[in-house]
């Protein structure tokens, strides 16, 4: 598998990230490895709080969070998916499936032996993040679901998805800060936007955000709607804390939330909460409120 690796000096001086880079080694699915970046802040013999980020983003996301969840005494474990940030970028569209992203993940919690873990995932981080915690459940003690969702391709999307999809596989420009500067109520400065940016040089190094809206399952036979059942097999049993806190002007996942609440008994009784003053990406609009509710949250389910 031929894979590009963004080159250090992207990543120097990024605004409000002092963190220091880890890596860990994943099998590709094709024979050989990929690297995988990650941040690991706080204790080290702390429960760990694994940070899961989406579409288009990078563990530069979770920035304003870190701080105070390290503080709280936490530690915060944030990986970039395959294809993102710092980690390793498959340079064929091809190479990425839905199946491929869990098992790549799935490897890198092994490799770190995360186990008691609290499982913070919005956008794509819970369509894999979800899936991990369905089927290795012995590792995730609680999950807090922001924002994201476990699609089987069963209900049809709504509106706002499909022109999010017809938009990222049509347009000839994929500007990554811009994608998630639009999907902010606040307004980012021109230095954050371009550190959303570091991570690609150019086009080439982009197969894996290009592809990412396009694995999503929209229809009863995709290739990840039998297994996304399965997950959700196991999710309808699943008893450990679950808290929804998603924001209130996000069009894409509007009233997830609320079936999460439904289906999953581990919500039941939970305070779950609306982030406000927040779209799509609330953790760069809100992230010390919302790492405010992780703290509370951890601390009232232990």
């Amino acid at each position: 598998m031929d894979a590009l690796r963004t080159p250090d000096e992207r990543f120097a001086d990024l605004p409000g990230f002092p963190f220091q880079p880890h890596y860990v080694e994943v099998p590709s699915g094709d024979g050989d490895t990929l690297r995988v970046h990650y941040l690991d802040e706080g204790p080290p013999d702390a429960a760990p709080i694994l940070l899961m980020h989406g579409e288009p983003s990078w563990a530069y996301l979770y920035r304003r969070m870190i701080p105070a969840l390290v503080d709280a005494g936490h530690r915060a474990v944030v990986p970039d998916l395959v294809g993102f940030g710092r980690s390793d970028k498959p340079a064929r569209r091809e190479d990425y499936t839905y199946q491929r992203h869990v098992d790549w993940m799935r490897a890198f919690v092994e490799a770190l032996d995360l186990r008691d873990t609290t499982l913070f995932c919005q956008d794509w981080g819970g369509l894999i993040g979800l899936r991990l915690a369905a089927e290795h459940p012995d590792r995730f003690a609680r999950i807090v679901a922001a924002n994201t969702g476990l699609p089987t391709g069963d209900r049809p999307p709504n509106e706002a998805f499909l022109r999010w999809q017809r938009y990222s596989q049509e347009t000839p420009e994929f500007h990554i800060g811009g994608i998630v500067k639009g999907g902010c109520a606040t307004d980012l400065p021109s230095e954050v936007i371009a550190a959303y940016d570091a991570p690609f040089p150019d086009d080439s190094y982009k197969a894996g955000a290009r592809v990412f809206p396009a694995l999503v399952p929209t229809a009863p036979d995709d290739p990840a709607a039998e297994p996304n059942r399965k997950a959700w097999e196991a999710l309808r049993r699943w008893e450990k804390p679950l808290l929804t806190a998603f924001s209130d002007s996000d069009p894409v996942t509007r009233g997830g939330d609320r079936a999460l609440q439904k289906l999953i008994p581990g919500a039941a009784g939970q305070p779950h909460t609306t982030i406000t003053g927040a779209g799509h990406f609330l953790q760069e609009d809100k992230g010390p409120e919302l790492a405010a509710v992780v703290v509370d949250f951890i601390a009232r389910s232990r």
